[in-house]
């Protein structure tokens, strides 16, 4: 499953996105921090409605990881609004457009209300057609650790058996990464995933990422020729 590299190198058919810039997008048109955040979250609704004619099969998106929580108490609380009225107002599109929704990260561990709120729009998902896995209170060391742990407990430690026990473990392999805003680090995200991904970093502020640059994004990946560490 998660850990075997997709050997068709024209299709990606998982692809997972660093949505990075939110602030620096606000910061650069005098306005608060809240406001960058808005249009990322409308970024994503773009996203997420121009996945049927895109060939996908899963679209990971790293909306928030376990390190998040030393921002400012304010903007960790204009996050989780966010994430509340995005699940109010979307799931409806999200039944409509097959989507079905995945959480990865540990994300029982948020407020109790959005929990439930998850979870309702897990299983009134669950027949989706394509997937968007969406990271929360995420981090990919974690992941791996707990992985292991559960490995252990049934007393066989290997590649397969830590894959097995990943929170992707039931998605397509990782074939294409990209990173908005021009940072080039992965930032504790599908660090085991990432082994045979390609990656592609962009300039692009998240805000401005548009369904057409992830177009590019897809046909730059078909051209490109994968070895899986062969020749």
């Amino acid at each position: 499953m998660g850990d075997t590299p997709s050997q068709d190198a024209a299709r990606a058919r998982h692809v997972a996105i660093i949505m990075d810039g939110n602030g620096r997008w606000a910061k650069k048109r005098g306005l608060p921090r809240s406001v960058g955040h808005q249009r990322g979250v409308e970024a994503v609704r773009k996203l997420v409605r121009s996945l049927d004619g895109s060939g996908l099969d899963c679209l990971t998106l790293y909306a928030f990881s376990s390190e998040n929580w030393k921002r400012s108490e304010d903007e960790v609380d204009d996050l989780m609004n966010l994430m509340r009225k995005f699940i109010k107002s979307d799931l409806q599109q999200f039944i409509d457009n097959k989507v079905r929704l995945k959480i990865i990260g540990d994300w029982q561990s948020l407020a109790p209300d959005i929990v439930e709120m998850l979870e309702d729009a897990l299983e009134k998902t669950s027949q989706g057609s394509h997937t968007v896995a969406v990271a929360l209170n995420y981090g990919s060391q974690q992941e791996i650790a707990r992985a292991a742990a559960k490995a252990a407990a049934i007393g066989d430690v290997n590649e397969a058996s830590i894959a097995a026990n990943l929170d992707t473990n039931d998605l397509p392999p990782l074939d294409l990464l990209i990173r908005t805003s021009g940072e080039i680090r992965l930032s504790n995200f599908l660090l085991w995933q990432s082994a045979y991904a390609e990656m592609l970093f962009v300039d692009t502020l998240w805000p401005d990422f548009t369904p057409e640059m992830l177009e590019t994004a897809l046909d730059d990946f078909a051209r490109r020729e994968r070895r899986f560490g062969g020749r």
